[in-house]
C-alpha cells in the first residue's frame, strides 16, 4: 500500500524571477528594449511548446488527475515529471503575460515618441515588434495546441430557454475555448465576458468536454453559441460559469 498523497497536483517548483525582467528598460526611447521583449516572448513560446510536449507524451495534461480513485499516486506515470513540468508551465504562462502587457506598452511609448522621419532600420523593427504583439492576439493553439486546449472554465447551471440552452450547453460541462479565450488568456474569465460583448448576435465556437452518464468516458464537444438580449433573462448568454 503507498503513502496517500491528497496534494499531489500542488506545484513544488519555486517561482523564480520573471522572464520579463527587462521590462524597466521599455521607459527609454531607443527600439533595443523592445526588441529584447519580443525575443524573451519568441523563447517562452518555445518553451511553453516543449513543456506541452512532454504532457502530451505521457497521455495528459493540466487537469488530468494523477491519482486513483482513492486517493493513491498513479503507478502509470512519471508524476515527478509531470507535477514540475506543470509547475513551470504555470510560471511561463504569467511571465508571458507580463511580457505582452509590455510589449503593448513599449509600442505605444514608441509611437509616441516617434519622430517625422524614421530610418529604414528603425522602421523595420518596428514592423516586427507590431507583428509579435499581432501575433500575440492570434489563436495561440497555433503555438501550443495541448495548453490552450486545457479546460478553464466549468457550467455551473444553464436557464431554460437560453442561448447557451439552445447551444446545448449543459452543466457541468467543462469549457476548453470560448471563442478566442482559452486556458493560456482568459484572466479570471473576463476574456469570455469580453468575447460576449464583442459577438453579439454572431455565433461563437464553443468546445467543451462533457463526462458521459457513466462517468467514466469524457466526450468532446463542439457547440456554436449566439450571445442575445431579449431571449427572456438576464445576461446574454443564460448560463453561469466557474473557474475550473
Amino acid at each position: 500500500m503507498g503513502l496517500r498523497m491528497d496534494d499531489i497536483h500542488a506545484p513544488t517548483v519555486s517561482s523564480g524571477p520573471r522572464a520579463g525582467g527587462q521590462a524597466s528598460a521599455t521607459s527609454r526611447h531607443d527600439k533595443k528594449p523592445l526588441m529584447e521583449l519580443v525575443a524573451e516572448k519568441d523563447r517562452v513560446e518555445s518553451e511553453l511548446r516543449a513543456l506541452s510536449s512532454v504532457l502530451d507524451s505521457h497521455g495528459v495534461n493540466m487537469n488530468t488527475s494523477l491519482t486513483t480513485f482513492d486517493g493513491y499516486p498513479r503507478d502509470d506515470l512519471d508524476i515527478a515529471q509531470i507535477r514540475t513540468t506543470r509547475a513551470r508551465i504555470v510560471h511561463l504562462r504569467n511571465d508571458y503575460k507580463g511580457l505582452m502587457s509590455k510589449i503593448e506598452a513599449g509600442l505605444h511609448e514608441h509611437h509616441a515618441s516617434a519622430g517625422p522621419i524614421t530610418p529604414t532600420e528603425t522602421r523595420a523593427d518596428t514592423a516586427k515588434v507590431q507583428s509579435a504583439a499581432v501575433d500575440s492576439n492570434v489563436d495561440e493553439g497555433a503555438s501550443y495546441p495541448g495548453l490552450v486546449e486545457t479546460p478553464f472554465a466549468k457550467v455551473n447551471s444553464v436557464v431554460p430557454g437560453s442561448p447557451a440552452d439552445d447551444a446545448g450547453l449543459k452543466a457541468g460541462d467543462r469549457i476548453r475555448r470560448f471563442g478566442s479565450a482559452n486556458w493560456i488568456n482568459h484572466e479570471k474569465l473576463s476574456k469570455v465576458a469580453e468575447v460576449v460583448q464583442r459577438n453579439e448576435g454572431r455565433s461563437i465556437l464553443v468546445k467543451v468536454v462533457r463526462m458521459n452518464s457513466d462517468n467514466q468516458s469524457p466526450e468532446e464537444l463542439q457547440l456554436q453559441l449566439t450571445p442575445r438580449r431579449n431571449w427572456g433573462g438576464r445576461g446574454m448568454l443564460g448560463c453561469h460559469l466557474l473557474p475550473a
